[in-house]
């Protein structure tokens, strides 16, 4: 996808106090924003309009990218992916990403191919037209205050990925509130092994840029989807969660760098910069 350049702050002057800040923040009040509610709406509808006519979820996945596309067209908010190839055309698998903002789940539908769900709090199935579209298109709900009911959900997806539909989930079970990892819940790495599909590794850089959390705050930039090489788990077993897990959060990590870093085309991609910058420290 295409990039776009976004000018950091001037050095020596906090982001909040730089004038392109409140200006880009008015925008998003009121301009983003509301655009983004409406496309919400709109396409919630149509998508449970169209489910009642599509059983297998295609009408629902499609009004779902349309909706990714649009928020991050009117956002103004550029993708660059690496890795795309290491996803095979319709083979399923269990993709899992850190979650350092909300922007990741427009990015995640408008960059990953093919049909595949989201393991999502139940929480999100309670709102209006949002919550609705994810239970008329196959969702899954994980209520993680019990315990219990969580499991059962994890064991729901297994199934559902067995029968031949990826899933999407964030490890971490909700967004980082300080734009590092957060433990990883060890359900994550159950369905894994209980599905036995290979599980794809996502890092997601720039996304706590262009959108932090608990802030209405939407603004341009140059985000990045990494999809690290597949990890096979037909030959693990329960015993193997703790392991897994390490390697996945290992693999993530790899190529995770400063969420509060603006991403720009003119410096060339993020894993590059940060690449030079580590070179240069070894030099001193």
């Amino acid at each position: 996808m295409e990039t776009i350049s976004t000018a950091p702050a001037r050095k020596g002057v906090p982001e909040h106090e730089n004038f392109r800040y409140y200006l880009s923040y008015a925008r998003s009040l009121l301009f983003t924003n509301p655009l983004i509610y409406f496309f919400t709406a709109f396409l919630a509808t149509g998508s449970l309009i169209g489910s009642l006519f599509d059983s297998r979820g295609r009408w629902q996945h499609a009004c779902t990218r349309a909706w990714a596309w649009l928020i991050l067209k009117i956002s103004r908010i550029k993708v660059h992916v690496e890795g795309l190839e290491r996803v095979r055309p319709g083979e399923t698998a269990i993709f899992c990403s850190n979650h350092p903002s909300a922007m990741d789940i427009p990015i995640l539908f408008a960059t990953l191919p093919g049909q595949f769900r989201f393991l999502a709090k139940r929480e999100l199935f309670m709102l209006p037209f949002l919550g609705w579209h994810l239970r008329r298109s196959g969702h899954i709900a994980v209520d993680r205050a019990r315990p219990h009911q969580a499991m059962k959900s994890f064991d729901q997806a297994a199934a559902k990925v067995r029968e031949g539909c990826s899933v999407v989930l964030f490890p971490e079970g909700s967004r980082s509130r300080t734009g590092e990892l957060l433990p990883f819940k060890s359900g994550t790495f159950y369905l894994a092994i209980r599905a036995g599909v290979p599980l794809i590794p996502i890092t997601l850089n720039g996304t706590r840029y262009v959108h932090k959390p608990d802030t209405y705050h939407v603004r341009s930039g140059l985000t990045e989807v990494i999809m690290h090489p597949p990890i096979a788990t037909d030959n693990l077993t329960t015993e193997d969660v703790d392991a897994l897990s390490a390697c996945v959060r290992e693999r993530i990590l790899s190529r995770y760098v400063s969420p509060e870093q603006p991403r720009s085309a003119d410096n060339g991609s993020v894993s590059e910069r940060t690449r030079t910058r580590r070179r240069s420290r070894l030099k001193k």
